[in-house]
């Protein structure tokens, strides 16, 4: 290691070298290169990888840890013994479990409603004949997730069954129906302090089977968010146990009944910086990256 050359790794997946999928990668490498870094762009679950090389090991595209959790877990935890793994293994351990939403809600964040379904809890769904969704507390990219209808319960008591076989508790959310006209808006938070925001449509349709393949961000465009989102993502991230320093965050919101933001999912582990739609925050995604490696 050398005091004038930080050494950071970009931490990603074999899906993302294999399809380049994670667009704002080879931009981020390239940055830090000129500002500087010695980087390595490498896969999680590569055994030649000697994690106590680096100062900073960033977790970016690790788009397949939900298949492998336990095991991904175990590598956060190594990591962080051996370097400054970000954001932090305590961090990574808490928000891959999505009864974190319990959590905030329980602090006082608006949260999406969630009741947990557990292996061997009764399974119930939303009262008033309303749509809802089911889907699993570990999960990316809407994987495992659908949308049922009132009438639907039979078809959806099996997909809760199907995930608690597979070692999964279940999520079970009314559907928001705002979404299909207001979008989901994600809210982009670096060093602390808030970025950018994108919108993105609905990605559950209506009839698709929880195991189809999904689109997780359809129709992106940039997004300015109101005070009231503002409030509700800096709400959210106050109440990350311990209050830990988070190099990156993202804070997925969408509107209730009433039209007030509320939380979908707080992304503190491999979230998409969405950087390819505001070019202009690369540099300072750079130098919290080379602040935090320092």
């Amino acid at each position: 290691m050398s005091p004038d050359r930080p050494t950071i790794a970009l931490v990603t997946s074999s899906i993302q070298l294999e399809t380049g999928i994670d667009r704002d990668l080879p931009e981020l490498a390239r940055s830090l290169g000129e500002a500087g870094a010695d980087v390595a762009t490498v896969t999680w679950d590569d055994p030649r990888v000697d994690w106590e090389r680096f100062d900073l090991v960033v977790i970016r595209s690790t788009w397949d840890y939900s298949w492998r959790g336990a095991e991904f877990l175990a590598w956060a935890g190594r990591v962080a013994r051996l370097t400054v793994l970000a954001n932090p293994a305590s961090v990574v351990r808490w928000n891959t479990d999505k009864r974190y939403l319990g959590e905030l809600a329980d602090a006082g964040v608006p949260v999406v409603p969630t009741r947990f379904l557990a292996a061997g809890d009764p399974i119930e769904f939303p009262d008033g004949g309303g749509e809802f969704v089911v889907k699993p507390t570990s999960g990316a990219g809407a994987r495992l997730a659908a949308r049922y209808g009132a009438g639907e319960h039979e078809a959806a008591s099996k997909h809760v069954a199907k995930m608690h076989e597979d070692g999964f508790t279940a999520i079970v959310q009314p559907y928001m129906p705002r979404i299909d006209e207001t979008g989901e808006r994600a809210l982009v938070f670096v060093g602390g302090r808030f970025l950018h925001a994108v919108q993105k449509g609905a990605v559950l349709a209506p009839g698709a089977a929880y195991d189809d393949e999904k689109m997780p961000h359809p129709d992106l465009r940039t997004w300015v968010p109101t005070a009231a989102e503002l409030d509700v993502a800096e709400r959210a991230l106050a109440a990350v146990p311990g209050a830990p320093e988070l190099l990156y965050a993202r804070v997925d919101l969408v509107d209730d009944a009433a039209g007030n933001p509320c939380v979908m999912e707080l992304e503190l582990v491999e979230p998409n910086l969405f950087i390819d739609l505001h070019p202009g925050s690369l540099a300072a995604v750079t130098e919290e990256i080379l602040t935090a490696a320092s």
